[in-house]
């Protein structure tokens, strides 16, 4: 009889946590969307995924715009790779858009000029800051709040109007759309139901339907739409009361890496909501700091927080146990560390803190 812990360790491979794929645009493409508000975690985010994980293989897709870093899904910024951009916009934005436009009611009938120079401007010089949009509004007599410029952008990049440019000495920028991704794959909105749930269900299954309608910001009748055009392709087993879709099969034991340091904001916490219980989060996560926190997982269970600092040199990483752990728990995070630490190309330093010490993560 399989167990939460056996739902999370199948998670691990289906995430390529415990198989990791050839490169980052194996990564995306497979994983659909990564959500990456922080830069640096999230590549590490798509970089443990790899056989050889290096800072430069996500980079260079997001210069050449293979991969894009873009609102979608969510009201919040994903890597979705170029040639999934446009169908997956186009079948999740509308459920979206309603929380944008709220915030963006200040602006009311303005919102027509502040798009055309936002436009007129990327069309003339494209892969521009935040700052440069803001400065190039300002000098059309447009003065806007940062908080305003970041939802007119989101608004923009949720109608496909504009996505990630060029990075400029790692700052994000813009740029149109349609210069990043000249001929966008197209599929009908039924197409589009049974793509998702088949590459949805395949890259974080088992998962339960709801958790694809948290995912995706759809209703379950859309998800069931889309299962039901995908189930032939697809195979199920029921547990507490739900039924779990995954691709057909059922991995092998992994034995490495049994380690992982992970942003809460992974897709192993953040691509479920119905059963995210598998990770065993409960105890970090009853803080309600989802997004400075970190999680240390062994073996597909959250077993430590973890926050991360970098200096010049070394990258600390700061484990707040929630239990005792057992010597080979401690050398899974250790392993974990090393791997991360080799990947930023600085030392790594492990700072353990036992359960119910003050301070910490």
């Amino acid at each position: 009889m399989l167990t939460d812990r056996d739902i999370a360790r199948w998670r691990l491979h289906s995430q390529h946590l415990a198989a990791p794929v050839d490169g980052a645009e194996d990564v995306v493409r497979s994983l659909l969307a990564v959500q990456a508000e922080n830069p640096s975690q999230s590549a590490w985010a798509v970089a443990t995924r790899t056989r050889h994980p290096s800072p430069a293989d996500l980079a260079g897709l997001l210069a050449s715009g293979r991969v894009l870093r873009t609102h979608v899904l969510r009201p919040t910024w994903h890597y979705v790779h170029a040639d999934d951009a446009l169908w997956l916009l186009e079948l999740t934005r509308d459920r979206v858009l309603p929380t944008v436009d709220q915030q963006l009611v200040p602006l009311g009938d303005r919102l027509t000029a502040l798009t055309d120079v936002v436009l007129a401007t990327l069309a003339e010089s494209p892969d521009r800051t935040r700052t440069e949009l803001a400065d190039a509004l300002a000098g059309c007599g447009h003065e806007l709040t940062g908080m305003q410029l970041m939802l007119l952008a989101g608004r923009l990049e949720l109608h496909a109007e504009i996505c990630s440019g060029v990075p400029r000495d790692g700052e994000h920028t813009y740029a149109l759309f349609s210069d990043r991704v000249g001929a966008p794959q197209r599929l009908d909105r039924d197409e589009a139901l049974v793509e998702l749930a088949l590459r949805y269900f395949t890259s974080h299954g088992p998962a339960t339907e709801r958790d694809l309608a948290y995912w995706a910001t759809l209703t379950l009748t859309d998800v069931r739409r889309g299962l039901a055009g995908a189930a032939e392709r697809l195979d199920s087993f029921d547990h507490d009361d739900r039924t779990y879709w995954h691709a057909p099969g059922r991995p092998a034991a992994s034995v490495s890496p049994k380690g992982h340091l992970l942003q809460v904001l992974d897709e192993m916490y953040r691509g479920y909501q119905d059963s995210r219980w598998a990770l065993d989060a409960d105890r970090l996560l009853s803080r309600g700091r989802e997004t400075t926190i970190g999680m240390a997982l062994v073996d597909g269970q959250v077993v430590a927080g973890m926050k991360r600092t970098l200096t010049a040199r070394a990258v600390t990483f700061e484990i707040r146990k929630l239990r005792r752990l057992a010597p080979e728990e401690e050398d899974a995070i250790q392993d974990a560390a090393v791997r991360c630490a080799r990947y930023l190309e600085l030392a790594p330093r492990l700072v353990w803190q036992e359960p119910g010490s003050p301070g910490g993560v």
